[in-house]
C-alpha cells in the first residue's frame, strides 16, 4: 500500500467513504446481492490501476460511479441476453427504530411500510428511471455530476429526473388507493 505526504494510504483517498453508495448504485444495475459486490469490487480494483491518471480536485465520487457504470455495460454487452433479474430484498427497518427511539411501535410499523413501499416502488420503474433517482435523491448527485455520469446533457437528466418521479407519484399513489381500499373492506 503506498502513502501520500501526508501520511494517508491510498485507499484511504480512494474514494472509500463512497463504498455504500457505490453498491446501492450496483444492486439497482445489477438486481443482485452478488454481481453488486463484484461490480464496486472490480470498480476499485480499475480505480487503483488508473488512480495515478486521475487529476488532483477531481472528482472522486462522480469518477467512481463513472466507471461502475460502464463496468456494468461492457458486461451486459458481453453477456448479450442480459443479467437474470431478481428481487432486491428490502432493509429490516432496524437502523429506523435506533435511530428514532421516541417514536410508538405503530408509528414504527407506518414509516417501515411507507419506506417498503417507495422502495418497492422504485423497483418497479425502469432501470434509466431508478438509477437517475437513486443518484439524485439517495446520492444527492449534483445534476451536472449525473450528466457526466450518464453521458448526456444535463437537461436530459433533468426531464428523466421529472419523469421517474412522476411515475413514482403514480405508482405510490396507485398503491395507496390499494391500501385504503383494503383496509376499508378489512374493518367493516
Amino acid at each position: 500500500m503506498s502513502w501520500n505526504h501526508d501520511g494517508v494510504s491510498q485507499a484511504d483517498s480512494m474514494g472509500i467513504e463512497y463504498l455504500d453508495g457505490l453498491y446501492s448504485y450496483a444492486l439497482v444495475l445489477t438486481r443482485n446481492h452478488a454481481d453488486a459486490e463484484d461490480l464496486v469490487q472490480e470498480t476499485f480494483v480499475r480505480a487503483l490501476q488508473a488512480m495515478g491518471k486521475l487529476r488532483a480536485g477531481s472528482n472522486m465520487k462522480g469518477w467512481l460511479f463513472t466507471i461502475l457504470r460502464n463496468i456494468w455495460f461492457n458486461q451486459l454487452r458481453k453477456l448479450r441476453n442480459g443479467p437474470q433479474m431478481i428481487e432486491i430484498e428490502i432493509g429490516d427497518g432496524v437502523s429506523n427504530s435506533i435511530a428514532e427511539p421516541s417514536k410508538n411501535s405503530h408509528d414504527l410499523y407506518v414509516s417501515k411500510m411507507e419506506t417498503q413501499q417507495v422502495q418497492a416502488a422504485i423497483q418497479e420503474l425502469p432501470m434509466q428511471f431508478r438509477e437517475i433517482i437513486l443518484l439524485r435523491d439517495y446520492e444527492e448527485l449534483s445534476y451536472q455530476e449525473i450528466a457526466s455520469i450518464l453521458d448526456c446533457p444535463a437537461g436530459t437528466v433533468m426531464s428523466r429526473l421529472w419523469r421517474a418521479r412522476a411515475k413514482l407519484r403514480a405508482s405510490l399513489s396507485a398503491t395507496l388507493k390499494e391500501s385504503n381500499s383494503s383496509s376499508v373492506r378489512g374493518s367493516q
